[in-house]
């Protein structure tokens, strides 16, 4: 396994320094600039704006009035689809609301397993900490009751929205983070539809990659 020379990469850094012909590097803290960029307009309503972009991406989409709803609309959904029953479900809802996807009861045809997930797992159900209705999108954290496995893994990703969730913009999301006072986390990630590539003669495939459906719960309250 190679290592990093550190003091090799200062050398390459103050190389490309020089020939930029700057100086040392700065100590200074940074300070993000004030204001913000333009940021593109539009009317109507964000949750209406955000449905219909995901739907434009290949996501399929419920929309439920509360969320104890979940479980009966997770059962309709892996029939539809001729899933397996097991669902590998997140234990956190988001880290932005108090409930939680473990406290829900779940119809008796269903086997839940929390926790990260595995190659056999077929569908996953995970929280966002947002969505954007600019051009759509679902934004999710990875940590310990969020793992990253169940955004990629299964078949199938069936992610539960709030409508409270949805923002205007993208810069949005980095503003209600900040706010919320959350350490970053490893990773973000920004999911805008199903696994998709035209590597092979230009054809859309779906599932290459990851998920071959995207389903959106999407809840009223």
């Amino acid at each position: 396994m190679s290592s990093v020379n550190p003091d090799g990469r200062e050398r390459v850094l103050a190389q490309i320094r020089q020939s930029l012909g700057r100086g040392a590097a700065s100590t200074a803290p940074i300070t993000p600039l004030p204001g913000s960029g333009p940021r593109p307009a539009f009317d109507g309503d964000l949750v209406e704006r955000f449905a219909a972009k995901m739907l434009e991406k290949s996501a399929t989409l419920e929309r439920l009035p509360r969320l104890a709803e979940v479980g009966p609309a997770l059962a309709r959904f892996v029939a539809a689809v001729a899933a397996g029953p097991k669902l590998r479900v997140s234990r956190a809802l988001s880290s932005s609301l108090s409930s939680s996807l473990s406290s829900l009861t779940w119809p008796a045809e269903l086997t839940v397993e929390y926790g990260a997930a595995v190659r056999e797992d077929q569908t996953s159900v995970t929280p966002c900490f947002a969505a954007v209705a600019e051009s759509g999108g679902i934004v999710t954290l990875s940590g310990p009751d969020t793992p990253s496995t169940l955004n990629f893994v299964p078949d199938n990703h069936v992610v539960v929205v709030h409508a409270t969730q949805v923002l205007r913009h993208f810069e949005d999301v980095w503003a209600q983070w900040r706010a919320s006072a959350q350490p970053m986390p490893r990773t973000i990630n920004i999911i805008s539809g199903p696994s998709r590539t035209a590597d092979i003669e230009q054809t859309i495939q779906l599932g290459a990659h990851g998920p071959r459906r995207l389903h959106i719960l999407l809840i009223a309250d």
